[in-house]
């Protein structure tokens, strides 16, 4: 009973002394998680950059018949023939033009006679000026009819050579060597002045990507510029920027590229393919592609205030490449934002930043803090 009683008093006693000790108390800073952030600035974005469009050719030779009223006697080639500059693509039946270019080369033959004719008459009266054989005004009168009869000759002779020229155009020809895409006369057919042209070439058989692109996008794209074109059959192929469009429809706000491909069998005109350009590169604010938080309100990003606490700011993303996305909308640049998007921090959480190492600067902004070092 004595030990109980002995024991009772030292456990009060133990008691009586932790009740009178204080809790310590804690620093809030100290207790903040360290993030590592990254401030936003100017980047180059290079990335893959995509656009799709029509294949068309490069440059379309449109073939209609120089002359009219004559009938088709022969179509000589084909849709998909590869013809040679000047080679024969059909034919006119010259029936009709044959008689009259006999015609013309009779008339022409006896214009020449009566011209030869009239100018011996009047070189016999050279020299008889005022001499008396005969009256001045006949003299005249035989140097008037021969040059009227050479003059006759000679628009008889014009004559002759545009009948042998129309002759000649019975036979249609190809202006440009290169791929038929289309054809659109048949044997019987009367050529006649229109529209409609009866072949349609492909020069030098080259189909090309002509594809639409933004305002924003086309100053991401020059000429030269490499790109992998993928044709509706799923084969892609190497291809070339060739041109970029100098100016943007008002309308749609859209500007054309034309991207030349090798000339192949298995690339047709009126297809639709998809290119992209590898090394197409954008100057923006941007952030690495790890701080971009994606929820049920869209994307956003953390952002560290001067106070060390976080806040959820909306963002709008842009062109990727290269592991950064441009942000099109959101913070200003300067601002601290957290790297890694992953990281559990909800608003108004304090937090102990840690600056990463800036991404390399962009050429221009680089080239821009030289210069102000320099001064």
């Amino acid at each position: 009973m004595r030990n109980f009683v002995l024991a009772a008093a030292l456990a009060g006693v133990a008691l009586a002394g932790c009740g009178g000790k204080e809790a310590p108390q804690t620093d809030p800073a100290a207790q903040a998680r360290s993030v590592r952030v990254i401030r936003v600035g100017p980047q180059q974005i290079a990335g893959a950059l995509g656009a799709s469009g029509g294949l068309v050719p490069r440059e379309e030779a449109a073939v209609t018949p120089e002359v009219t009223g004559y009938r088709v006697a022969r179509v000589l080639v084909e849709e998909g023939a590869y013809v040679r500059a000047g080679q024969p693509l059909a034919e006119l039946d010259g029936a009709l033009i044959a008689a009259q270019l006999d015609q013309q080369r009779a008339l022409a033959a006896q214009a020449q006679v009566q011209a030869d004719q009239a100018e011996r008459e009047a070189a016999r009266v050279a020299g008889l000026d005022g001499q008396g054989v005969l009256s001045q005004e006949q003299i005249d009168q035989r140097r008037f009819q021969a040059r009227a009869a050479r003059a006759t000759a000679e628009a008889q002779a014009a004559a002759l050579r545009d009948i042998q020229t129309r002759a000649r155009k019975l036979s249609v020809t190809a202006p440009v060597a290169g791929l038929v895409l289309e054809r659109a006369v048949r044997p019987g057919d009367l050529a006649a002045g229109g529209a409609t042209p009866w072949f349609r070439i492909a020069r030098g058989g080259e189909i090309e990507l002509l594809a639409e692109l933004s305002e924003d996008d086309l100053a991401r794209v020059r000429p030269g510029q490499r790109a992998t074109v993928t044709l509706p059959s799923g084969t892609a192929v190497d291809g070339q920027v060739r041109l970029v469009s100098p100016q943007v429809d008002t309308q749609t706000r859209l500007g054309t590229v034309r991207v030349r491909l090798p000339v192949r069998s298995d690339i047709r005109a009126g297809g639709f393919a998809r290119a992209v350009f590898d090394d197409a590169q954008a100057q923006a604010l941007a952030v690495p592609e790890t701080a971009i938080r994606y929820d049920a309100d869209g994307a956003s990003v953390m952002v560290v205030s001067q106070d060390n606490r976080v806040r959820r700011v909306a963002v709008t993303t842009g062109a990727r490449g290269g592991g950064m996305v441009a942000l099109v909308k959101g913070p200003p640049a300067g601002s601290l934002v957290v790297q890694n998007a992953a990281a559990f921090l909800l608003d108004g959480d304090l937090v102990r930043p840690v600056e990463a190492a800036a991404a390399a600067p962009a050429p221009k902004a680089a080239a821009a803090a030289e210069k102000g070092q320099a001064r």
